[in-house]
């Protein structure tokens, strides 16, 4: 082998050596981040079940209950479909999973979707395609408050109550586990719910005050907050551990490539090194 070729491979060492070290320093901040994200995930859950709870009892204990936020009380013509990706790459498959998701709902819609994005990722795809972008909300969904939450459900739910939209959809990342995450598909308005046996219901008639549909009134847009806080939190935690995973099989490999360099590099070292031994032999043999 040439000495440049030998210059060559030395440099391609150097690189993916750097490489390594990036991709392996990334998976460790993703495994610190993933624990941070996975605890406020649990955390979540126990609300959402609470407010679950509580909207499950009204319905099954009050006598007249509002049917606007329940299925079947308008035709569905027009949807919203609440897209939550990532702001940053380098996660594998995490982004390209859920914009399939979403231009497969949206394909089926025969009306215009109206978007509204959560991460800079589903944002870009979808403007770049000559999509209507409702809202953006391009803040890192890690970063994301349950205040700010409430920023970002508020209008929709203003656009349903004054019939602009029919139907809102949250199409999101599910953590299953930290090797395994799905896209999720929830259709938070309208909703069905059915007299349940199992929900705990009081021996008389129940008043609410000032009414049930105020009560109604109240407890759903907290529902639809915490979906969708709860949605942002899991696909942050989804992120990470697809991060993690992407860095560690991106570390794994440069290991790999390494060691094929390495060795490439030091049979064509000792094979140079045959090679002037030779020429240094014949030519000693030379002249004799």
């Amino acid at each position: 082998m040439a000495s440049s070729d030998m210059q060559d491979v030395k440099r391609r060492i150097k690189s993916v050596t750097s490489m390594e070290h990036i991709t392996n320093a990334m998976k460790l901040v993703s495994a610190a981040k993933l624990r941070r994200a996975k605890a406020t995930f649990e955390k979540t859950n126990e609300y959402f079940n609470f407010i679950t709870q509580s909207i499950a009892e009204v319905f099954n204990n009050a006598s007249e209950v509002p049917d606007k936020y329940l299925i079947g009380n308008r035709e569905i013509i027009n949807t919203c479909y609440i897209i939550v990706t990532s702001c940053r790459g380098l996660c594998g498959s995490f982004n390209s999973n859920i914009i399939k998701e979403a231009e497969a709902e949206m394909k089926s819609d025969p009306e215009k979707p109206v978007i509204v994005a959560i991460g800079t990722k589903g944002r870009d795809y979808f403007k770049k395609r000559n999509y209507e972008i409702k809202n953006e909300y391009l803040a890192p969904p890690e970063s994301i408050s349950f205040l700010e939450t409430k920023e970002i459900s508020e209008p929709i739910i203003d656009m349903y109550n004054s019939g602009e939209i029919d139907e809102v959809v949250l199409i999101y990342t599910s953590y299953v586990s930290t090797l395994e995450q799905r896209v999720k598909n929830v259709t938070l308005l309208p909703f069905e719910m059915e007299k349940d046996p199992d929900i705990m219901r009081y021996g008389k008639e129940v008043e609410y005050e000032p009414s049930v549909e105020e009560v109604f009134n109240y407890l759903v847009p907290k529902y639809v907050e915490i979906m969708i806080y709860g949605a942002v939190v899991e696909s942050a935690t989804c992120e990470h551990a697809a991060r993690r995973m992407a860095m560690e099989n991106a570390t794994d490999n440069a290991r790999d490539m390494l060691s094929d360099l390495s060795l490439f590099y030091n049979r064509a070292r000792q094979s140079a090194i045959t090679d002037e031994i030779i020429e240094i032999v014949a030519g000693s043999e030379a002249q004799k």
